[in-house]
């Protein structure tokens, strides 16, 4: 009996086996969900994967607003370098801006670093700021757009109440171009999740380079494919809704409805 078997309920065990075998016999090679090594390594790059995704998500999104209010404001000097920033980022493979920063960027600072404890920057940080600058790029965008189809009468009804620019940004533009924006920014979300494998490319160990190092010893490239494509097709789909939810809990009549 396999190492996983042995700890679990004769029953349970039981039960595992058949299904295992049963997919055998359909040429699907699942054996290693019954090695406990080989399933934890699975199982802990599912969840590094869920941590990914939710760090860049979060990331991706503050870094977002601050680059549509740089884009949105009057002033060039903070206008222009979001834009130049947002057209580079949008234009450029994720893959390579996360080599860049990692063998390059990361290289420098481990050199500046080396005689001050050493650079304390992950594969995992690496990713997530990488991923979550990309994405930002993409919610800007989504966030100005926005902004710009905020109603004219709206922001002369904040400006006769005495709001500043400043806080027509941030209390009237802001959080009805999120309304608008949530469609383009629920897409962009689903996006991020499916970029999270490229972490993979640097020794992340998300479900992607955990399924690669399960199948370099199985040969099983098939199965774990349909797993991976079943874990991101379950995560995609849960955002899908939550979004959904989000859009029917902030519709306002009168605003794009």
């Amino acid at each position: 009996m396999s190492s996983l078997a042995a700890g679990l309920a004769p029953a349970a065990a039981a039960l595992v086996d058949s299904l295992v075998d049963s997919l055998g016999k359909l040429g699907l090679n699942y054996r290693f969900v019954l090695e406990a090594d080989e399933l934890a390594s699975f199982l802990h790059g599912m969840l590094v994967t869920l941590e990914l995704s939710l760090v860049t998500a979060l990331g991706s999104l503050a870094a977002g607003v601050a680059l549509a209010a740089m884009l949105s404001s009057p002033r060039l000097a903070l206008a222009r370098p979001a834009r130049v920033f947002i057209e580079i980022t949008r234009n450029t493979p994720t893959l390579v801006q996360l080599f860049c920063a990692f063998l390059v960027i990361n290289m420098l600072l481990s050199e500046a670093l080396r005689n001050l404890g050493g650079n304390p920057l992950t594969p995992f940080i690496w990713s997530a700021i990488v991923i979550s600058l990309h994405k930002a790029a993409f919610h800007a965008e989504a966030l100005r757009a926005g902004i710009e189809a905020v109603p004219r009468a709206t922001l002369e009804a904040a400006q006769s109440l005495g709001y500043s620019r400043r806080q027509r940004l941030w209390a009237v533009q802001l959080p009805l171009a999120v309304r608008f924006a949530l469609p383009a920014l629920v897409n962009n979300m689903v996006d991020l999740v499916k970029m999270t494998t490229v972490a993979s490319a640097i020794a992340v160990g998300d479900v992607t380079y955990a399924s690669i190092m399960i199948w370099t010893q199985r040969d099983n490239v098939l199965e774990l494919m349909i797993l991976i494509l079943l874990f991101f097709g379950a995560l995609t789909f849960a955002i899908n809704q939550l979004g959904r939810w989000l859009e029917a809990r902030l519709r306002m009549p009168g605003y794009g409805h």
